[in-house]
C-alpha cells in the first residue's frame, strides 16, 4: 500500500500592528515631542525589520500603522491573510490590560476585537490561522489567553508596564529571524532588557521594579521557529 502523501504546508505571513503613539510613560510631553517619537520609533521598527531579515523569512509581511492601527483593520487583515497563510503577529503597540493601543492613542483592539475573531473562529476554525504573536505591549500578559484562545501555537506577553521595548525587540528580531525557537528569542531578549535595567539602576542583586514589570513570560502548546511550518491541520488547532 503506497504511504499516504504528507499533509500540505502552508506560506507564512508576519502582521505589524504598529502604533507608538510617542507617549513615554509618567511624562507629558509636547504634541511636536509625541510626533517626532511616533514617526521615528516606527520608522525604526521598520527598519530593523528590514536589517533582520523579515522580508527574507515571511512570504508575505503586512503593516498596520497610523490609520491603519485600529481593531477592524487587525481583524480584516489576520483573516484576509489566513486565506492563504498561516500568520505570525508582531504587536509594537503601547497596552493596558486586556487592551492594545492603537491609532493615536484614541483606538481601542480589546473584548470587541477578540469577541468577534472567537466567533469567527468558533464557527470556521480555518478562517483564522495564527501561529504565534509576539508584543512589546504593556500588560502583554493579560491576552495571552485570548491569542490562544485563538489558536496561536506561542505568544508572550509582558506582567506589566514594558520599560525596555529596546533591547527587547532588537534581540528578539535578531534571534527570530536567524531561526531561534520563539521561547529563546524571547528569553534572550528579557536578558538582554534585565542587564540593561541593572546597568540604569547601577544594582547587581537587587531587582528593580521596573525590570519585575518588565518580565516576559511565554506560554503556548508548541514551539516553534520562523521557519517551521505547520501543516494545515495544526493551525486550526484550539
Amino acid at each position: 500500500m503506497a504511504a499516504a502523501p504528507p499533509s500540505p504546508s502552508r506560506p507564512i505571513a508576519l502582521v505589524v500592528f504598529l502604533e507608538n503613539v510617542g507617549h513615554i510613560s509618567g511624562l507629558a510631553l509636547p504634541g511636536w515631542l509625541m510626533a517626532l517619537i511616533d514617526w521615528s520609533t516606527e520608522e525604526y521598527a521598520k527598519l530593523l525589520l528590514r536589517l533582520y531579515g523579515a522580508y527574507r523569512c515571511y512570504d508575505r509581511v503586512i503593516v498596520l500603522e497610523d490609520a491603519a492601527a485600529t481593531g477592524p483593520r487587525l481583524v480584516e487583515s489576520l483573516l484576509q491573510a489566513s486565506q492563504s497563510h498561516t500568520v505570525d503577529l508582531l504587536l509594537l503597540a503601547h497596552g493596558q490590560k486586556g487592551v492594545i493601543v492603537g491609532h493615536r492613542g484614541q483606538e481601542r483592539v480589546g473584548p470587541e476585537t477578540f469577541s468577534l475573531l472567537q466567533q469567527i473562529r468558533s464557527q470556521s476554525p480555518a478562517r483564522l490561522a495564527l501561529r504565534v504573536v509576539y508584543g512589546l505591549n504593556c500588560y502583554g500578559l493579560s491576552l495571552a489567553g485570548q491569542w490562544l484562545a485563538l489558536g496561536a501555537q506561542s505568544v508572550n506577553g509582558a506582567v506589566g508596564v514594558n520599560w525596555f521595548p529596546e533591547p527587547s525587540l532588537s534581540v528578539f528580531l535578531r534571534c527570530w529571524l536567524h531561526g531561534a525557537p520563539f521561547s529563546v528569542a524571547v528569553a534572550r531578549s528579557y536578558a538582554a532588557a534585565n542587564r540593561w535595567g541593572r546597568l540604569l539602576s547601577r544594582s547587581q542583586q537587587l531587582e528593580p521594579p521596573w525590570i519585575r514589570s518588565s518580565q516576559q513570560v511565554v506560554v503556548g502548546v508548541r514551539d516553534v521557529t520562523v521557519h517551521t511550518r505547520l501543516p494545515e491541520a495544526a493551525g486550526q488547532e484550539s
